[in-house]
């Protein structure tokens, strides 16, 4: 490990009709992203056909989209400020929050920020630990983060190495943060098929994580079919070096080689086959967690949290090609799923894919105990139509704590920042959003808005290329989650917001 201290409002349709066929051909049948860069490798590129780069100047020039880079906004979001990458140069991904602090992931490690100013963010400590993606998560003392890339050993000095070989790592590591400006790599623990998320549930002595990893292969000693579950790790706080996993639960029972997930194609066209799972939500209070499983997408109970119990499963082989993600409302009644059609790599926020495929799905949860079902009610995406050398797809956003209402804020890559509202399950409505322009007019360049998450007042967003950003929104719907204050927020451990005697938030009165 090495430390290194250091607006318009507009609705446009824009046709992409020289590509569309092709395209969408191709995002009917993707499956996630397989590539996975290399620490320090720069955004995948890859021109487009003339015809399209044309269209695409033309869209710029009649306004119908934002000039490369170009900042658009609605009128009620600020954007307070934006830090570019300094000494890790790889992929943004994920974030979390501690009391003035933000953590970053990056393919290449993590950026620690100091947010006490959201108006002028500080760089605290950047740690070079390559092993994308990074996903990150804190609790205490204790910093985890996710490889899912195959290394040659546990370490940060680790290099890239084929997971054919017995001797690849890949798993979870644990930092202490005690002295923010200075982590240090205390325990790791390695996962079949590495892990790709995770997600923490945190209790008094211990935290348990919840590691979400997929795609086994015959060919990989360390990954083999079926791979139908998730790890759950153990970890002491007062002796984190103990980590250990405990449990590897089957949530996709079945015979066979490959469990008894969705097979996908061929079928199921067009949907990836369940392996694993890509993400999981999990929410303390109710003791109830959400499975975004590549094909499949699944309520459990998490009572016990070493042994958590499937609920519901639910699949949708019309309008979702990857499972990716899950954000309960407050009241447990509802949870949103994401489709990650394409992978994250793809142009699907256009008139022709449409606006129910790389969308989110909005089910109603009814019932009670383990009775509860998972109920669809609607789509939402972006209408906002972006480039073709754009990659945009749903992806990872936050609540917005407002009593009585269902508001949340999500990344959609170079799609931007959306902030909607989810009140009514069956009429979803977009009432703030964030956006540059594309990276590129000639050329496809992944990049754009990888998380955006609600803390204490602000709107945080983790762009894959242009860094970290800091956006307000002033609004009378939202303006009420401006007095939760929180002391930590991990997105994926969603807390309950309006309880004070949970520990990790209060009321500013």
């Amino acid at each position: 490990m090495t430390l290194l201290h250091t607006t318009r409002a507009r609705r446009r349709q824009l046709g992409v009709a020289a590509a569309a066929a092709g395209l969408l051909a191709t995002l009917l049948t993707a499956g996630p992203a397989a590539a996975i860069p290399d620490p320090g490798d720069p955004p995948a590129q890859g021109k487009v056909a003339s015809s399209v780069a044309a269209e695409t100047r033309q869209a710029i020039e009649s306004g119908d989209i934002p000039g490369v880079d170009e900042v658009v906004h609605s009128d009620n979001i600020e954007h307070i400020t934006n830090l570019p990458k300094d000494a890790l140069q790889g992929t943004n991904s994920d974030l979390a929050f501690q009391g003035r602090y933000a953590f970053a992931g990056n393919y290449d490690g993590f950026t620690i920020y100091d947010i006490r100013n959201p108006r002028s963010p500080k760089t605290v400590a950047q740690v070079l630990c390559p092993g994308s993606q990074n996903d990150i998560s804190v609790s205490g003392d204790l910093l985890f983060l996710s490889t899912d890339s195959s290394r040659s050993d546990d370490s940060c000095s680790s290099t890239s190495q084929p997971a054919s070989e017995k001797s690849s790592w890949e798993g979870m590591k644990i930092f202490d943060i005690s002295d923010v400006r200075n982590p240090r790599y205390v325990a790791s623990v390695e996962t079949a098929c590495g892990s790709h998320t995770h997600t923490l549930v945190p209790d008094r002595r211990n935290v348990y994580v919840y590691v979400s990893s997929y795609s086994p292969n015959a060919a990989f000693p360390d990954c083999q079919p079926p791979h139908d579950g998730i790890s759950v790790i153990k970890v002491p706080r007062k002796a984190p070096q103990q980590a250990r996993v405990v449990n590897f639960p089957v949530l996709f029972p079945g015979e066979g080689p490959d469990g008894g997930g969705n097979p996908g194609a061929p079928t199921n066209p067009g949907v990836s086959k369940t392996t694993g799972c890509h993400d999981i939500t999990v929410l303390p209070s109710k003791d109830l967690a959400a499975g975004a499983c590549m094909g499949d997408g699944i309520l459990f109970d998490i009572e016990d949290p070493e042994y958590p119990k499937v609920i519901d499963r639910v699949q949708d082989n019309v309008n979702f090609a990857f499972w990716h993600s899950a954000t309960f409302n407050q009241k447990a009644d509802k949870v949103v799923f994401t489709d990650e059609l394409g992978g994250g790599g793809g142009a699907t926020c256009n008139a022709e894919v449409g606006p129910n495929r790389g969308a989110d799905g909005i089910y109603d949860i009814k019932g009670k105990g383990d009775k509860r079902k998972l109920v669809f009610r609607s789509y939402y995406k972006i209408d906002r139509h972006q480039a073709p050398t754009e990659n945009c797809v749903a992806h990872n956003g936050s609540l917005i704590p407002v009593k009585g209402r269902d508001i949340m804020v999500q990344a959609w890559y170079q799609g931007g920042v959306s902030v909607w509202d989810f009140t009514d399950s069956a009429r979803p409505k977009e009432i703030g959003y964030f956006e540059r322009g594309p990276l590129s007019a000639t050329t496809n360049v992944t990049g754009g808005s990888w998380s955006a998450y609600y803390y204490n007042g602000y709107i945080y967003s983790n762009d894959m290329a242009k860094g970290f950003d800091v956006l307000k929104i002033d609004d009378r719907r939202t303006d009420p989650g401006k007095k939760v204050r929180m002391d930590e927020l991990n997105v994926q451990t969603q807390p309950d917001y309006f309880d004070r005697s949970h520990g990790w938030g209060h009321w500013d009165d």
